[in-house]
């Protein structure tokens, strides 16, 4: 008996080193699987890859990519990415995403990785529809929208993907960050956490092709042109961009002429182009296309991403975020905004912009402490959310993450500051009548919204220096005394304007500027773009806005200006989150051109899409700043 208990007990710690040996070795291959560059190699070596068509449930099959993790140790969650913009990696190829995108972090965690072309684009069959309105009450199978093609592939995937642990993430930045909206809409249980980023939300008041009922032109133009050509059959292939004539596009968007002459040079057969320019106005046909209006029923953990300084969707970031939480009280939605052009959190190390240094690595920051612990918490079970705040900020200027319990900050206060007759801007509405600036706004000779040779529509416009405009006839210039003490705005801006015009509409663009002082230097220590450029007296732009006058009072309804009469024109920027340091001062900026950025403003109350060249005249506004008609900037300031 004593011999069995002592061949027993040898036996139990001999399977307990085996096992500790065991664990060491799995341990020391995570470890080094963690530190292993990621690239194709490692992909091939660690995941296996199959092409499938899931049928939806009117019958049509959308093409997907599933990557799953060759280790079969445990049972994994999944990261589904639907995308417009190609899986990018047919048949026995692989998308370079997986390992040049931020991407590698979940292939490091062993998530199998989906990836689908949406209805209708490259491999999958179907009609495309842009930014397709989510139906409410679906009664039959025909009753299709994105939200119901996440829940059946979302419902397929579970069922037919080995090794899966039954949850499932969405993520996607730009359009594809509408279908993680869409995917949050869905309700299917699997779906514990999405992440929109850079969400096209509303393509009519803020997101890539309008702005306040301004049509971002040369956005729209180039992106039509290829994204909207149609193909019947499914493609592996993006149809051919726009073979433009010159590389100077101001030249070209101003020879082109009218909108009208442009819809003659994309044809016929680009569906979008040619909604777009029957729907001049924010009737319910964009109504439909708002996502914001479906979101009303968000059961998964939401983290919306966005970039300070995007170009093309700042705007969804932001009101994605607040109307998810005015419609949804209680869910865990948190949101996040970097100083980043569109995307450059998942691709670049977001140090700088353009001329601008932010003195840390805020991308790497960004997915290795918010965003990867957010998914593995909910999808894993692993870690925690605690760190995570409602609110996760990058302060530019002061160049500093902030946490906040609400967005927009308790802790601000609305200011305003006023516009005076002396090109300055103070904090007291000023007891003189009748004054007010006046610039000439001509059509012929818009203000481009960069300096130099105008090629295709750059990011770090965004953050540009404003020196060349603020040089020009036809753009006003107000600015403070040196900053006392540091200003920091965290919020919504609001202009409001008292315009009087000679003609019956107008643009009104503001842009809200830290100027540096005559005599500033980055510190050696931080990384900038290897350009040098003379950041003593350097106007920075940190926010900018364009509005469509003849909207000033309703996008449904559009009305002409009275020349010569005064009246209000009342508009948001996107959110602002900057510091003003001490010894900068403030400045404002205003014009009724943005070239070839926004498209001109006839000035005559019209139809923009329809109209002739005859339509084009020039207008003399006045902008007041008197005891009765006091324009003034509302900012945020965070006390």
């Amino acid at each position: 008996m004593i011999d069995y208990i002592v061949k027993t007990s040898f036996i139990n710690i001999t399977e307990h080193i085996k096992k500790m040996k065991n664990w060491i070795l799995l341990l020391f291959a995570v470890g080094i699987t963690q530190a292993q560059e990621v690239n194709k190699k490692w992909i091939l070596d660690h995941y296996t890859k199959r092409d499938v068509q899931i049928s939806m449930r009117d019958g049509v099959k959308l093409y997907t990519a599933i990557y799953e993790p060759r280790d079969s140790s445990e049972k994994h969650p999944i990261m589904f990415i639907r995308t417009p913009y190609t899986v990018d990696g047919y048949d026995a190829d692989i998308s370079k995403r997986l390992y040049t995108y931020h991407w590698k972090n979940y292939a490091k965690e062993n998530y199998i990785v989906v990836i689908q072309d949406v209805r209708g684009c490259f491999m999958s069959e179907g009609k495309f529809v842009d930014v397709r309105p989510f139906i409410k009450d679906k009664k039959s199978k025909s009753d299709v929208d994105e939200s119901s093609d996440t829940y059946d592939s979302v419902d397929w995937l579970i069922k037919n993907t080995k090794n899966n642990n039954g949850n499932v993430g969405v993520m996607g930045v730009s359009y594809p960050g509408f279908y993680s909206t869409m995917a949050a809409l869905s309700g299917h249980p699997a779906i514990k956490a999405v992440s929109p980023q850079a969400p096209v939300t509303d393509w009519f008041m803020g997101d890539d092709f309008h702005h306040n009922g301004a049509f971002m032109l040369q956005d729209a133009f180039s992106f039509y042109t290829s994204f909207g050509v149609p193909h019947p059959k499914p493609r592996q292939n993006w149809a051919p961009e726009y073979n433009f004539p010159t590389n100077d596009m101001y030249a070209f968007y101003l020879n082109t002429g009218a909108i009208k002459n442009f819809t003659k040079l994309t044809g016929d057969s680009i569906a979008f182009w040619n909604d777009l320019i029957s729907h001049p106005n924010y009737d319910e046909w964009w109504k439909a296309r708002n996502a914001r209006n479906a979101c009303y029923n968000v059961k998964p953990a939401m983290l919306v991403v966005g970039g300070y300084f995007d170009a093309e969707d700042c705007y969804g970031a932001w009101n994605l975020y607040k109307s998810i939480e005015k419609q949804n009280p209680g869910i865990n939605n948190n949101i996040v905004m970097g100083p980043w052009y569109h995307g450059q959190w998942s691709k670049d190390k977001g140090e700088y912009l353009g001329n601008v240094r932010f003195g840390d690595k805020t991308s790497d920051f960004y997915q290795h402490k918010i965003e990867l612990p957010f998914f593995n918490y909910y999808l894993k079970g692993k870690g925690s959310i605690d760190s995570l705040a409602e609110a996760t900020i990058f302060i530019t200027g002061e160049n500093t993450w902030k946490k906040f319990k609400t967005w927009p900050p308790a802790e601000t206060e609305l200011i305003a500051f006023f516009l005076n007759e002396n090109h300055s801007i103070v904090n007291e509405q000023k007891q003189v009548n009748g004054s007010a600036d006046t610039y000439i706004s001509d059509p012929s000779k818009p203000v481009p919204y960069i300096d130099g040779v105008i090629g295709d529509r750059t990011k770090e416009y965004m953050t540009d220096d404003q020196r060349f405009a603020a040089q020009r006839q036809d753009v006003l210039v107000y600015t403070s005394t040196l900053l006392e003490k540091d200003l920091t705005i965290t919020g919504t801006v609001m202009a409001d304007l008292k315009v009087s015009l000679s003609t019956s509409d107008a643009d009104f663009i503001v842009k809200i500027i830290d100027v540096f002082p005559d005599k500033f230097e980055y510190d050696s220590l931080m990384k900038g773009n290897a350009n040098n450029y003379e950041m003593g007296g350097y106007q920075m732009l940190v926010r900018g806005e364009v509005m469509r006058g003849k909207f000033r009072n309703d996008f449904e309804k559009p009305e002409p200006f009275t020349p010569g009469k005064i009246e209000s024109v009342k508009f948001e920027l996107p959110d602002i989150a900057h510091t003003f340091k001490k010894g900068h001062r403030l400045m404002i900026q205003i014009q009724s051109s943005w070239f070839p950025l926004v498209d001109r403003n006839p000035q005559t109350f019209t139809d923009i899409y329809h109209c002739e060249q005859k339509d084009f005249k020039s207008s003399e506004i006045k902008i007041y700043h008197d005891q009765e008609h006091a324009s003034k900037i509302l900012l945020p300031v965070l006390k």
